[in-house]
């Protein structure tokens, strides 16, 4: 919501009527492309690294 309506500018009736999809294509138009989903080798890399226990 902050970057909806902060950085956005839109009102927030605007945001809690928009689609999820929606709202992504707004950011993508506003910052690019964001990078690619992390594949299941990269997560495993991470989660080995920085455990939770």
């Amino acid at each position: 919501m902050r970057l909806a309506c902060g950085v956005l500018g839109w009102p927030p009736r605007v945001f809690w009527e928009a689609t999820p999809r929606e709202l992504a294509a707004a950011l993508e138009g506003r910052f690019g492309r964001t990078a690619a989903p992390l594949d299941r080798a990269e997560l495993e890399q991470l989660m080995a690294a920085f455990p939770d226990g």
